[in-house]
This record gives structure tokens, C-alpha cells and sequence, in this order.
């Protein structure tokens, strides 16, 4: 598989992803080693992570937001995805063989001031075993904290050589010129690469982020192609068919969100299109994801070896630019 330059600083991507989110929460170790190895021998290299992901922080947010205790998920080992993925890279020894992107975001309502942002890129290095992360990203946009603080403690942590380069997710355009700015006043290393969430029916990256990142030269790696996994026409209006072990069985709060009039009339579309052109569904929903000029890499968060091989295959499906637009202009 062909590698992109994610970052000017020289950091090349497969333009698949793995998302591992799903690592300890949806699936476990043994699972998630068979897609590491699996997704490593097709050619993906970019692996991202956070450390918020895992099964005991998704079993905390449910109790928190919708008071089940229930147990839903495979594990509830805090920072789980991190952990497996620092066993795996410690069993196969490929840490040089991979692209290891890793985030921020501090839950507990006081800011992501510097000392949390060190504490957590070296608690991170630490649970997966390494010494440095390839793309340090903030995983939120702290409102709490000014811009230069944010953007001079990740200086800090390139110079000492933890990050390779540094980037941002879910930041709005405004929010991303204005560090651009920021980081271009005092000489410091600017944001690389962004991560938006970017499918069908959320297309809000569409207004001004991806041209923004295109102008600058911004690498884009998109997540949730499939819109949580909305558009694998899994799920249907009604709550109580929601399948056990999927993201909005362990995630309830989707549910309100997504499941609207709107975004089904979405999805029966895509249905028919897909029909039409003989191909799955998944397929052509990520296709129009990765066909956008601005994507450089798009994250397939998968739970089996079959969601790896149908994001690649989604490389391989033509779509014709006049389908594009078509798709583009469903609502």
C-alpha cells in the first residue's frame, strides 16, 4: 500500500487507518492482535489511539451519562486500546514498522493545562512501551486554556523529542488558523495534522476545516467514516434492536443522535446506490470519505479482520466524480 506525507515534517501514512478505539471495549486482546497483525500485513501502518480509549473509561462514561451499571464491555481495563498496543509491539517487535498517533484529553473538567498534557503523552509512552509518540495530538479543543499555553508546552514535548510532530482533533477551522497563528508568532512547531469527523451524514469539516487544511498543507486523517457505524446499515429506528456489543449498545447517548427522519432517508440511499453498483454498502460510504481531495488517510475503526479488508477495498472503487456530487447532495 502507497504511504502519504501526513505532515511537512516528513511523517508518511497508509491512506487506511486503524482506529483502535474498539481494542478492550468492543473487542479483546486476542482480537485485537489478529488486527494489528492483519492490518499490518495488508500495508497499514497508521495506528491511532488515545488515551481515553478504553473499556473502563467507556463503562465510567455510561454509569455517568445514562446510570446502567451493567457490565457491556469486553474489558474495563482503563486505557485499554493503549495497553494492547503496547503488548502487541512488545511481542512483535515492530514498533519502527508503524505510525503511532496518540491524543489528549483530560475528562476531569479542570482544563488541559501543560502539566496535563505532559502527564499524559508520558503516562501514554509509557503503556505502550515507546519512547516517542509519531503525531501527539489534542483530542479537544480546551476553551479553558489559551491557545499559547496549549501550543507551548506540545514545544516542549517536541524538543524533547516525545513527539515527532503534533496535531489537533475535533478543532473547528477558526480555532485551527488561530493556532496556526500562534504557533508561527514565536517560531514553534505548528499543527500537522487534524483529525474531523467526516461521513455522509456529519459533514461539518466540509464548511471551511478541509480547505483550510488543503491551503496550509495540513494532513487530514478523517474518522468515523461510517458515522459511528450508522451507515452500515446495521441498525434500524427501532432502540430495541440495537446489536449487543456494538457502539450504541455500549454508547446509548448515539442513539437520540443519530437515529432522526433525516439521516435514515441517508441511508436508504446509500442502500440503493449500493445495490446499484453491486458493491456493500460500507464500501461505497467510505469510498466517498476517501475520494475527498483534502483526505490523506481515513481511520477504520473495525472489530473484525472483514472491516479492515473492506476499507481497503474501498481504495480500489472508482467513484465517479458526477456520483460524488450526487451522494454529496442527499439529505
Amino acid at each position: 500500500m502507497d504511504q502519504r506525507a501526513i505532515t511537512r515534517s516528513g511523517v508518511k501514512v497508509s491512506p487506511v487507518g486503524l482506529g483502535c478505539v474498539t481494542f478492550g471495549r468492543e473487542i479483546d486482546q486476542e482480537t485485537s492482535f489478529k488486527l494489528l497483525d492483519h492490518a499490518l500485513d495488508k500495508g497499514i501502518n497508521l495506528l491511532d489511539t488515545a488515551e481515553s480509549y478504553g473499556g473502563g473509561q467507556a463503562r465510567e462514561a455510561r454509569a455517568k451519562q445514562c446510570g446502567f451499571e451493567d457490565n457491556r464491555e469486553v474489558t474495563t481495563e482503563i486505557s485499554s486500546s493503549e495497553k494492547i498496543i503496547g503488548r502487541w509491539l512488545k511481542a512483535r517487535g515492530v514498533r519502527d514498522e508503524v505510525v503511532i498517533c496518540t491524543k489528549v484529553w483530560t475528562t476531569g473538567g479542570g482544563g488541559m493545562w501543560a502539566t496535563d498534557i505532559t502527564r499524559s503523552l508520558e503516562e501514554s509512552l509509557e503503556r505502550m512501551g515507546i519512547d516517542h509518540a509519531d503525531i501527539f495530538m489534542m483530542h479537544m479543543p480546551d476553551t479553558k486554556v489559551p491557545i499559547d499555553q496549549t501550543l507551548g508546552e506540545l514545544k516542549e514535548l517536541f524538543d524533547r523529542g516525545l513527539a515527532r510532530t503534533i496535531g489537533a482533533s475535533n478543532y473547528t477551522a477558526d480555532q485551527i488558523h488561530e493556532a496556526l497563528g500562534v504557533s508561527e508568532n514565536h517560531g514553534w512547531p505548528p499543527f500537522e495534522s487534524i483529525q474531523p469527523k467526516y461521513n455522509l451524514i456529519e459533514r461539518e469539516a466540509e464548511d471551511q476545516l478541509l480547505g483550510l487544511c488543503a491551503q496550509k498543507k495540513i494532513g487530514v486523517m478523517a474518522y468515523s467514516p461510517l458515522c459511528q457505524g450508522f451507515l452500515s446499515g446495521k441498525y434500524t429506528s427501532d432502540p430495541a434492536s440495537i446489536p449487543k456489543g456494538s457502539r450504541f449498545d455500549i454508547k446509548p447517548t448515539h442513539g437520540p443522535r443519530y437515529f432522526t427522519d433525516k439521516n435514515f432517508r441517508i441511508l436508504e440511499k446509500l442502500r440503493q446506490q449500493a445495490s446499484e453498483l453491486g458493491v456493500p454498502i460500507v464500501r461505497l460510504a467510505v469510498a466517498w470519505v476517501m475520494t475527498h481531495p483534502a483526505v490523506t488517510s481515513t481511520l477504520i475503526g473495525a472489530r473484525t479482520c472483514e472491516h479492515i479488508d473492506n476499507g481497503i477495498a474501498a481504495l480500489d472503487l472508482v467513484l465517479d466524480p458526477d456520483l460524488r456530487e450526487t451522494m454529496s447532495s442527499w439529505k
